[in-house]
């Protein structure tokens, strides 16, 4: 069971940003820059300003985006630096650092939120291509600044493709995998995600003086790792199954470090939960049949 749900709007709130070259431009409540929301709606044709589209997809991915039968509307952001606070685990004790873990999530989550809070400005159903990335900056060795992007989609035929709670769908498959999954008859819910900050045990004397010059296992290790995995995974699935979804595609489970002493590590699991939008049975939709292009360079 994950420990951590998501909620409409992650917890704790940050404060929202403040522009002072326009102090006109009043912050958000929902902690999206002020510039951002003048800068969407004037996307959205609100204004003096004709009304116009920005995308992060290639060339390709966004004509299958279009063949699948939604609009691109506008590259979505959103940003949280965040302070990840200091827990000191037992030098000789595996063991997950709940309070890393949970701030790694919230971080992230937050990003997450206002990146959707952007999307529902466009009147989007759903956002395409998400990236989720981690940046650390010399002038703050205790902050990270964690970001989610993507490209903003709505359907063409009008027809809502919002989630149960209304909320615009994320995914972070590309483009060609977005219109083959629309076109088997199944539909992004959302992004889900898990995470898990462990602390690995060190090696004592007696242990490291054990194996000296052996080729033997590292239980110790392999059984932390394995840990650590299995809890960023099953946070995951948890989420899905909030959802109501019937699967996660796509899923990658990446292991990094963000700066810390180097027996602490991060497991994150992400991945799209799908669900059919039409009963499944043995007669599946054709699979569209591959063609062959061929890149020639005068």
């Amino acid at each position: 069971m994950g420990l951590f749900g998501r909620t409409d709007q992650p917890q704790p709130a940050a404060p929202p940003m403040v522009n002072t070259a326009q102090p006109e431009l009043a912050p958000t409540a929902t902690g999206i820059a002020p510039h951002a929301e003048a800068r969407l709606r004037s996307m959205r044709g609100e204004g003096a300003k004709p009304k116009l589209f920005t995308s992060d997809l290639s060339v390709n991915e966004f004509m299958l985006v279009k063949k699948a039968g939604f609009e691109p509307l506008g590259l979505v952001i959103g940003s949280s630096i965040y302070h990840i606070g200091y827990q000191m685990g037992v030098w000789n004790q595996n063991q997950e650092l709940t309070t890393l873990s949970q701030a790694m999530y919230y971080a992230r989550e937050l990003a997450m939120y206002r990146m959707e809070v952007e999307a529902d400005i466009l009147g989007a159903d759903g956002i395409v291509g998400v990236r989720l990335d981690v940046g650390r900056y010399e002038w703050g060795e205790q902050l990270a600044e964690f970001i989610a992007v993507g490209t903003a989609v709505r359907s063409l035929d009008g027809t809502s493709h919002r989630t149960p709670k209304g909320k615009p769908f994320t995914s972070d498959l590309t483009g060609q995998d977005f219109y083959l999954l629309r076109t088997m008859g199944y539909t992004p819910m959302g992004l889900v995600m898990g995470s898990c900050v462990y602390h690995v045990a060190h090696q004592t004397m007696r242990q490291a003086w054990k194996t000296l010059g052996q080729n033997v296992e590292m239980t110790n290790f392999t059984q932390a790792l394995y840990e650590a995995r299995e809890l960023a995974m099953d946070r995951m699935q948890h989420e899905a199954t909030e959802l109501g979804a019937e699967g996660i595609v796509g899923v990658n489970v990446k292991e990094q470090s963000h700066g810390w002493e180097s027996h602490v590590i991060e497991y994150f699991s992400v991945g799209t939960a799908v669900t059919p939008t039409v009963p499944i049975t043995d007669g599946m939709p054709a699979v569209p049949h591959p063609t062959l292009s061929l890149m020639i360079n005068g």
